[in-house]
């Protein structure tokens, strides 16, 4: 588990009428007792109120006070001026029924919002971004109202013919608003009065322009703005139909959700704009970190980095700042919550049902919210169910059309599925309309490849020259794609490029996991020395999960393997309840172990734990090493001379390659299987097998160990 510089005319808002003084109760009793020959009628009338109406359940009528101002004359009796008061007052009835039918209908459950950015006429820069984010917190708490999403008001500036980063002002909003087809707009403003900070909120129905609710709320100081926002919006999500239920129960304070200090809040929503509209997570790290620095107590800016550390390949900087904002989960609203609990058991305990579980429930409370689809797909994909995983990214595509995220999570998921033309198709269209990322290029590189189509792997790498920050990702996976064909030097060096740009972009885990997967290739392909070397450069780097497993593999692959043994105790120790770790990388890592001890009873019976979740990509971001508990029993029943058993692993491989993709073992599969066919002594097949290999390592470096085992195993079927 995984969202710009045009000016327009439009910049000024109106704010909400404030009640001149002269219509204050005191004044208004005085102005009438020094008129005497003015009396005034005070007449009820009955009027039903809307779903708006603060006092509403169900359909009630209330009675309205209305005072009246007629004309006395002299001398004349009373009656003689009731007809002029009772038109009077039906003309009154009238405009109300008038109003009643015509006032502006309040939002319903299926409606959206566009936010549009705040006009600061303060001169105070901390007030940019900073009150947009705040009132964003607010109103996305709420399971009522919807906000139309950063990545798809990005969508919509750019078919607009502007830059994504524009300022999103009323006028601009309004054209968002009906190119997405939401029900509302929402503008607000912070200025000056006095010593005093005025916030006004105002609502609009982005078709016909009509106001559906204002709301203007004051400020006695710069420290108490955020409380005064706060209570602006929740007077402003009555207003706009919300039920005083759901407001009551989800309406946790803005100050409490985030921060008290607007300094803190404004490096988090700049973080935000990097993390979620840009993209550029490298960006979006000191942007949190400042906010931390201004905020020890921001549960939401350390739950953030740590979410982005995540996408780096940064999974120990992940759990720590997860860890973090657990620890601070219950000062933060109800939504911030289910985010903050659900990356603690993603990221740190690594308990993927119960982080499944979260999602699930998260769902359920806010049905309109795309963060839980998106996060359950990726859950799914680590547990191996990639048809689940499929559903929850169309489901997450279905509720933000605009998320990158969301295409390129469909693509992955239909590579998984082996189903490369659909992948490709998808591909296609999410970079026609320029939802880009170095994950979808990674993603059509690798379908690419499993195509046989050099001539598309070249043109994503050609995306890649302009985009600095996936260089070492490439570079890794070119590296992968050159082993699978035996060229280990041409491997070695890309390796080497793609461990030098990850430490350049500060990614020190990603370094480590590339060092770790070299070492692993080189084991499996027979260099035992250089295995070992590049296990102990990608443990110096890290002790992550991933580097440990890999590494671990590599060294229980070149026996005697005591680090390994370490190695598998420390990760059983330190993730107890990791799905990943116990139910994938410790039958492995240990059922090799036991094969070094020539003992394949051991192993076999090791790796049957990993079954539930064989098929699943343990790994996180720059790590996912595919289907090797299914790889190390092969190797098991052949050990324990059981070839057709033996078989069936190595072919359950070669069925999934949209799994392996371009991994080593995707090629060793062809030689375990021919090993297994001789074992069975079905010498065609084996022959056939053993020819598929050595023919996919053609140009093979030639004084590759295991090149030269399957040469000489194959010269012995002749």
């Amino acid at each position: 588990m995984r969202t710009t510089g045009k000016t327009d005319s439009s910049n000024e808002r109106e704010l909400p009428p404030t009640i001149p003084k002269r219509f204050c109760s005191g004044q208004n009793e005085l102005a009438l007792a020094a008129e005497p020959e003015t009396e005034a009628v005070v007449i009820p009338i009955t009027r039903r109120l809307s779903s708006g109406d603060k006092q509403n359940e169900g359909q009630k009528t209330v009675a309205s006070a209305i005072p009246v101002v007629v004309e006395r004359q002299p001398g004349r009796r009373q009656q003689a001026w009731i007809p002029s008061v009772m038109l009077v007052v039906a003309g009154i009835v009238a405009g109300v029924v008038y109003i009643g039918f015509h006032r502006a209908t309040p939002l319903t459950a299926n409606d959206t919002i566009v936010l549009a950015d705040f006009t600061n006429t303060t001169g105070d820069g901390v007030f940019d971004d900073t009150l947009k984010q705040g009132l964003a917190i607010q109103l996305e708490q709420s399971p009522f109202l919807t906000l139309v999403s950063e990545a798809r008001i990005r969508q919509a500036l750019q078919s607009m013919g502007r830059s994504p980063d524009v300022p999103v002002t009323p006028a601009i909003a309004q054209e968002i608003c009906q190119r997405v087809g939401a029900s509302a707009q929402l503008e607000g403003s912070i200025a000056n009065l006095g010593s005093e900070y005025v916030i006004a909120l105002k609502a609009t129905n982005c078709d016909t322009g009509s106001s559906l609710a204002r709301v203007q709320v004051t400020a006695d100081s710069k420290e108490h703005v955020l409380r005064a926002l706060d209570q602006g919006s929740t007077s402003l999500r009555e207003k706009l139909g919300e039920s005083l239920s759901t407001i009551e129960k989800f309406d946790t304070p803005v100050e409490q959700a985030t921060t008290l200090s607007l300094e803190a809040l404004q490096a988090y929503s700049l973080g935000r704009k990097m993390m979620v509209v840009k993209g550029d997570y490298l960006a979006a790290v000191p942007l949190y970190q400042k906010a931390i620095a201004a905020d020890k107590n921001f549960a939401m800016a350390y739950a953030s980095l740590g979410a982005t550390y995540n996408d780096l390949g940064e999974s120990g900087l992940a759990a720590e700042n997860a860890k973090k904002s657990f620890d601070l989960r219950n000062q933060v609203s109800e939504q911030e919550k289910f985010y903050i609990e659900s990356l603690y058991y993603h990221f740190v305990t690594g308990n993927l049902e119960e982080a499944r579980r979260i999602y699930e429930l998260w769902a359920q409370t806010y049905p309109r919210d795309d963060v839980p689809a998106n996060n359950l797909g990726i859950i799914y994909r680590y547990l191996g169910n990639y048809e689940k995983s499929l559903s929850e990214a169309q489901e997450r595509l279905r509720l933000d059309p605009a998320s990158g995220a969301a295409h390129s999570n469909i693509v992955a998921d239909y590579l998984s599925l082996n189903r490369l033309e659909e992948a490709v198709a998808m591909g296609m269209q999410t970079e026609a309309r320029k939802l880009d990322s170095p994950f979808l290029r990674i993603y059509m590189y690798q379908a690419a490849f499993l195509q046989h189509d050099p001539a598309g792997m070249a043109e994503q790498v050609t995306w890649f020259a302009n985009q600095p920050e996936g260089e070492d990702a490439l570079g890794a996976n070119e590296a992968e794609t050159a082993a699978y064909s035996g060229l280990l030097v041409k491997a070695q060096e890309l390796s080497r490029r793609a461990v030098t740009a990850a430490l350049n972009a500060k990614k020190r885990e990603t370094a480590a996991n590339y060092e770790a997967a070299a070492a692993l290739r080189e084991a499996l392909f027979g260099n035992a020395e250089e295995a070992r070397k590049r296990a102990s450069a990608a443990l110096a780097l890290s002790s992550g999960k991933d580097v440990e497993f890999a590494a671990g593999l590599a060294l229980a692959l070149t026996p005697p393997a005591p680090r390994a043994q370490q190695l598998a105790a420390d990760m059983a120790k330190r993730f107890p309840q990791s799905t990943v770790v116990q139910f994938n990388y410790l039958p492995t890592l240990r059922g090799q172990l036991a094969l070094d001890r020539k003992n394949a009873g051991e192993a076999i019976q090791e790796l049957q734990k990993a079954s539930p979740y064989e098929l699943g990509l343990p790994g996180d971001g720059s790590f996912a090493p595919a289907l090797y508990p299914i790889y190390v029993r092969g190797e098991a029943y052949l050990a324990a001379n059981r070839g057709g058993e033996a078989e069936a692993e190595f072919q359950k491989i070669l069925n999934h390659r949209g799994l392996v993709v371009n991994e080593p073992i995707g090629a060793l599969a062809h030689f375990g299987l021919a090993r297994a066919y001789a074992m069975q002594g079905e010498v065609f097949q084996a022959r056939t097998a053993y020819q598929d290999f050595l023919t996919l390592w053609k140009d093979a470096d030639p004084d590759i160990p295991i090149l030269s085992q399957a040469k000489a195993d194959y010269g012995r079927l002749q």
